[in-house]
């Protein structure tokens, strides 16, 4: 199975990512400014380090695409729980819709990180 063209679904995800790595530390900094400080080690940092080979050009740590799926919605969910947290009403729903449209677009993505005849360009 060839990698998908995911252009629009990265810039989504992109954007989601932004969103959860802002929303995130700044719910948790009411609480502990430690806190906010680890959400922003996880959500930067599991990625950077764990990743696919082939969905990424370089990989520090191979793991399976399902372990990138599960990050990838650990980033989703921060961003739309911290939205609904600490942001206007109108900015969580914005945000609930930018997940919702991510999801979408990550599905092709999503099911060639799951093959097991996973090939890049």
């Amino acid at each position: 199975m060839e990698r998908p063209d995911d252009r629009i679904a990265s810039v989504l995800r992109f954007a989601a990512e932004l969103v959860a790595w802002v929303a995130t530390p700044w719910a948790l900094s009411r609480y502990s400014w430690l806190l906010a400080v680890l959400a922003v080690v996880v959500l930067i940092g599991l990625p950077t380090v764990f990743s696919t080979p082939g969905d990424k050009n370089q990989v520090i740590i191979p793991v399976s695409g399902l372990v990138t799926i599960l990050l990838v919605v650990l980033q989703l969910a921060a961003a739309v729980i911290a939205a609904w947290w600490v942001w206007p009403v109108y900015a969580a729903v914005l945000v609930s819709l930018l997940v919702s449209a991510t999801l979408v677009t990550e599905r092709h993505r999503w099911r060639w990180l799951l093959s097991t005849d996973r090939r890049t360009r």
